[in-house]
């Protein structure tokens, strides 16, 4: 066995050792099977202190793009908080597996497990990995390796003699480049005399393999091509921005990205190639040749001005762009997705604030906190002080739910510009009183202001103040005035019927509402689905609203469902369930207590044709009934464990103990009755949950 992988330091443990290689193994008849049966051997080496942590976040990372590629090869990878140390778990399968690669299923399947707060050396070494595999000859000698120690001492050949940061290369004009696939120096650029010079950013969800194998295979496609390209990786181990000298000199740019590009706005009006990383690993020749005739060609797609996301609409469909429809629902979930935390921190001290100075404190807490210190306590006593405190705390970053919603939706559309106008247009919703969908409004025409304004042509002088000064200041007085002269009133009355209609529900209507929330909560388990619902119940949280607390806990109550369902079925019936599966639903018990969905994305990431529906249908129950029995809670988070901010609390939990009998029932049957074949996630089933 080996001891230790170069560039490790030999006291620390291996990142891959014989325990972690099967050769010609037959780990299962699809991709969530191997990639358990990997992550058993880590879990078993005590590399993972919760091994269905792993395996979801593994699922997590397969739902955002299938990591297959072409060759037969598959790198499943992930950073986890459960990960205690960056691992390797390799596989040489036989029969082959599906990983979602363009030419078939794969039999050299690497698992990536690296450490959340993995150090620079960790991934440099998980990158020098990744980059080897779009070596062919590597490729060929894994294929060939007869033995778990030949296999080892393949991987040690291809990372650095000594600290790995070798893997990257400074090129001439201080560009930091990717290394070359033989470890040898590359050609200076100064000997060349290409007809086109090209930057290009990668950049995938987890920043551990993609974003560098699509670097080199890039840079192997330019070699070829005689083409100098300069490569700026954003990923885990850091990124070395391009030189502005370098950005200013290329003549067109490839964006190879899955997630938005930092520092966007340095190309402004460079021709632009973009796709998601994926295609620069499997097309990378065709990329090439796409960036050099965009740079001769006037009509080519450009970059805009401050536009953040990792593609924009060119209009070539061989670009790989997103359409404008899941353009649009990105920068939605992304001003939801900043906007949650704010929520939590703020819903969950509001709630404590009640705990210790109950729920009157909400009417003096300001008062209180003013007046009084712990020298000169108020009537009440220290208790009362400290909720006052904890109360006001919670209101004050609660405050903060629209104008973050609204500034990181103009975010998303006009990267840091949007920011001013996008947090002004949100105060000014509060203002007005248009609330949560004047936050939604304000945002997108406080982004697309940003936008526009971006496009304003400048002399080269006055460039430097448009995302300073010209764009904030233009944008927030353009979306300024349209909320105020405009759209204010309008989304107000919104609102505000929207309010007194909650208020006014009742009977049947309320529990259909309950009904319809819980089968939103259990649709795609942190999806856009899931986030909508989320998102409309806290954005709508009022201690003073009745009706906006009992959407809270119909909200929170549904979403804890799926995870106990799966727990209490794999229980029940533990013949219907792998052994894997039956240890996931061992955990899922405390995660669906602790409103963290997640526990159930294994399962339904496995079989989703029968979990979902039936999770959905348990989902719709518990919301009715929660609403039904006027169920309130006045916490957006923390599952059972916010019980003291809670009303009605016999009922809550009698809701979800109903919710969570049918959810089981219904998956038990479904999975004795209905045969179905394995199936790829949903859109949004292996997402990180909203309430994780």
């Amino acid at each position: 066995m080996s001891d230790n992988l170069s560039g490790r330091d030999p006291a620390g443990p291996a990142i891959l050792v014989e325990d972690f290689v099967a050769l010609d193994a037959d780990l299962g008849a699809d991709r969530d099977a191997v990639i358990g049966a990997l992550a058993d051997r880590l879990a078993a080496a005590g590399r993972t202190t919760d091994r269905d942590a792993l395996v979801a976040a593994v699922l997590d990372r397969e739902g955002k793009s299938a990591t297959g590629l072409p060759g037969g090869i598959a790198i499943p990878h992930c950073r986890d908080a459960s990960i205690t140390t960056a691992s390797l778990g390799f596989a040489r399968l036989s029969p082959r597996v599906d990983f979602g690669a363009s030419d078939g299923p794969a039999d050299l399947v690497f698992l990536i497990a690296a450490p959340e707060g993995a150090g620079a050396e960790h991934m440099k070494v998980l990158t020098a990995l990744a980059r080897a595999l779009v070596r062919p000859e590597f490729v060929s000698s894994l294929r060939a390796a007869d033995t778990a120690t030949d296999v080892i001492a393949l991987v040690e050949g291809v990372l650095p003699p000594s600290a790995p940061a070798s893997t990257v290369t400074t090129a001439p004009d201080g560009a930091h480049e990717p290394a070359p696939p033989d470890g040898d120096a590359r050609p200076s650029a100064d000997g060349r005399n290409p007809a086109v010079s090209i930057v290009a950013i990668t950049a995938c969800p987890t920043g551990i393999a993609h974003t560098y194998m699509a670097a080199d295979a890039l840079t192997a496609a330019a070699d070829r091509a005689d083409v100098t390209l300069h490569v700026e990786t954003q990923g885990s181990s850091g990124s070395t921005p391009l030189p502005a000298e370098v950005v200013a000199s290329a003549s067109a740019v490839i964006f190879a990205t899955d997630v938005g590009v930092k520092g966007r706005e340095r190309f402004a009006g460079k021709p632009m190639i973009a796709s998601g990383v994926k295609r620069a690993i499997n097309e990378p020749d065709t990329m090439i040749a796409e960036a050099v005739r965009a740079a001769s060609d006037p009509q080519a797609a450009r970059v805009e001005s401050g536009a953040d996301g990792a593609h924009d609409a060119t209009g070539s469909g061989d670009a790989g762009e997103l359409g404008w429809g899941t353009r649009l629902r990105q920068i939605l979930l992304t001003g939801v997705s900043y906007m949650i935390p704010f929520v939590a921190a703020g819903g969950l001290l509001i709630a404590l604030g009640f705990l210790f100075g109950g729920y009157d404190i909400s009417e003096s807490a300001a008062d209180i906190v003013i007046g009084n210190s712990l020298t000169n306590l108020p009537d009440g006593g220290l208790t009362v002080y400290l909720g006052a405190v904890l109360f006001q705390i919670g209101s004050l970053s609660f405050s903060f739910l629209v104008p973050a919603l609204a500034g990181y939706i103009a975010f998303a559309i006009a990267d840091r510009p949007g920011l001013a106008p996008g947090f002004t247009a949100g105060a000014i919703a509060v203002f007005v009183g248009a609330g949560f969908i004047g936050g939604l409004v304000g945002g997108i025409i406080a982004g697309f202001a940003a936008l526009w304004v971006g496009r304003i042509p400048l002399p080269t002088w006055a460039r430097g103040l448009m995302p300073v000064v010209i764009i904030p200041l233009l944008a927030s007085l353009i979306v300024g005035a349209a909320m105020f002269l405009v759209l204010g009133r309008p989304l107000a009355a919104i609102t505000t019927g929207l309010t007194d209609w909650l208020n006014g529900l009742s009977g049947g209507s309320a529990v259909a509402l309950g009904a319809i929330l819980g089968l939103m909560m259990c649709f795609d388990l942190g999806g856009p689905v899931n986030k909508a619902a989320y998102a409309f119940a806290v954005a709508g949280l009022d201690v003073s609203n009745q009706a906006s607390l009992q959407i809270m806990a119909a909200v929170m109550a549904a979403g804890m469902i799926p995870p106990l369902a799966m727990a209490l079925s794999s229980l029940v019936r533990p013949g219907l369930y792998s052994p894997a599966e039956r240890e996931n639903g061992k955990a899922a018990w405390l995660l669906g207590a602790s409103f963290i969905s997640e526990g159930a994305i294994p399962f339904a990431a496995a079989d989703p044709l029968r979990v979902i529906p039936s999770m959905m249908i348990g989902g719709a129950v518990t919301g009715g009934l929660i609403m039904g029995t006027d169920v309130t809670l006045s916490a957006p988070h923390g599952g059972v464990f916010v019980i003291f901010a809670m009303g009605n609390v016999a009922w809550f939990f009698v809701s979800l103990a109903a919710g969570t009998i049918v959810a089981a029932a219904c998956v038990t049957a479904a999975k004795q009755f209905i045969r179905t074949t394995p199936a790829a996630p949903p859109v949004g089933v292996g997402s990180r949950p909203v309430a994780a």
